[in-house]
């Protein structure tokens, strides 16, 4: 059979015949007056083309406003600035910055030592280090790509040298990173308020015991596998290495200490935080451990500029598309196709987590989350579902969404750390899913998990 061409988008290897299908439909649908549905095959034409996201976006919206003819064109541009014009929004530069801070400033590498004194004493101890470092490390940055960029490198090599099976390393590592936007603070938590109009700082409090809940059940899975695979232990208990690595650790541990503990003690917002995060960072980074070099701070400086441009692209993007589904009233079709099952709370929280993990697969976190809360959080809420609930929901669903194909991106940033194929670190995060799912399963149909915390501090 001869060799077909291929086209790669982000590591995912497209066949040119699905985009010349996807092509050919848009132009059918467009002229059969579709125009709801050339919306949404333009939209995944352009992201199977290699085209931006936000571009995309943004792209597929025009064209569909062009062609219904009866909106005005400033639209769109109003629509894009009133989707980044938000106070909230301000802490995702910041979060950014603070994060990139910890990471260039040797900061988790303390953290990670001082994980491996208290938990490296365990059958599988570098696995069960992997999750508390994470834990440690998502109270401060927020992201699963910080994440997995910064402690992934050292987590990865550990666990190398230390014989561990190159795929089980990076399974945890990716797994582990998923815990960074559920812990506060929190980037998609913050854009979650912002479309949902929501407390930011509920959603910060809500999302920590669904957190702590991740790494215990990924612990489990960890200490299943060790036993089954002779995985050892990597340390053995010593108080004197313990308070050492504590007292090398112990102003980063503070680091979400101050964050939480300001926003719950009402000290300050959720954006204040980011503000504080980045000033302590920059304290520890400068002054206490002289590793943040002013070449350092310039590339990090670049790095969150960077990283935050495109954030803001894609929320801006992405506000017009949510624009569109929310005039054409598709919360109300979706519920119309539901029928009898419209007002069963269990049914409708099903639907819905099977769209999200569908739609995580194939679109950026920030993007579903700004398409999506218009039309599913009413849903949701139609049903008794709080707020504040369905976002820490929608989040670990995306976050599943982050390892699995196509976009699966921390995958992309493992797979580039680790310096292993896309292929073998998706076969080593397979396992890991089922845990993440557990823990799913467990946070939607509980919900005490993520409100009894802000019933008490807020409620």
């Amino acid at each position: 059979m001869p060799h077909v061409p291929v086209t790669r988008w982000r590591g995912a290897i497209v066949p040119p015949i699905i985009a010349a299908i996807a092509v050919t439909g848009c132009i059918v649908l467009a002229l059969l007056g579709h125009y709801l549905a050339f919306l949404f095959v333009s939209l995944f034409t352009m992201l199977v083309l290699g085209v931006p996201i936000a571009i995309a976006l943004a792209g597929s919206c025009l064209m569909y406003i062009l062609l219904v003819g009866r909106i005005p064109d400033v639209v769109v541009i109003h629509r894009m600035i009133n989707g980044v014009d938000s106070f909230p929004l301000l802490a995702i530069p910041f979060f950014i910055l603070a994060g990139n801070l910890m990471n260039n400033a040797g900061i988790t590498s303390r953290i990670f030592d001082f994980a491996k004194a208290l938990m490296g004493w365990m059958r599988g101890g570098l696995g069960h280090v992997n999750v508390g470092a994470s834990i440690v490390f998502s109270g401060m940055s927020g992201a699963a790509v910080a994440d997995a960029g910064g402690l992934g490198t050292i987590e990865i090599k550990a666990m190398r040298d230390a014989g561990y099976d190159q795929e089980f390393a990076v399974g945890i590592t990716a797994a582990s990173s998923t815990i960074g936007p559920i812990i506060p603070p929190s980037l998609p938590m913050v854009i979650y308020g912002v479309m949902a109009s929501a407390s930011v700082g509920q959603l910060f409090v809500a999302g920590l015991i669904p957190g702590l809940l991740m790494g215990v059940v990924l612990m489990l899975m960890i200490t299943m596998l060790a036993r089954r695979r002779g995985y050892p232990r990597d340390a053995t208990f010593a108080l004197p290495i313990l308070r050492r690595t504590f007292a090398g650790a112990f102003l980063s541990l503070l680091t979400p200490v101050i964050i939480v503990g300001g926003i719950l003690s009402g000290a300050f917002t959720p954006t204040e935080a980011a503000i504080a995060a980045v000033v302590y960072a920059l304290f520890l980074g400068g002054v206490v451990y002289r590793t943040l070099t002013w070449r350092r701070l310039l590339k990090v400086s670049m790095e969150t500029i960077e990283t935050t441009a495109v954030i803001l692209m894609i929320v801006a993007g992405a506000s017009i598309f949510a624009w569109i589904l929310t005039s054409n009233q598709v919360t109300q079709h979706l519920i119309g196709l539901l029928g009898p099952y419209a007002d069963d709370p269990i049914a409708v929280l099903l639907l819905i987590n099977m769209v999200l993990i569908i739609v995580g697969c194939f679109m950026e976190t920030i993007a579903a989350i700004t398409i999506l809360v218009p039309v599913l959080l009413p849903m949701a809420v139609g049903v008794g579902v709080d707020p504040v609930h369905f976002g820490v929901i929608m989040v670990l669903n995306l976050m599943i969404g982050l390892l699995t194909p196509p976009v699966g991106m921390v995958l992309y940033v493992l797979s580039r750390v680790s310096n292993i194929s896309f292929e073998k670190c998706m076969r080593g995060t397979l396992p890991f899913l089922i845990p993440l799912v557990v823990a799913l399963l467990l946070v939607t149909f509980i919900p005490a998990i993520s409100m009894w915390l802000p019933t008490l501090v807020y409620r």
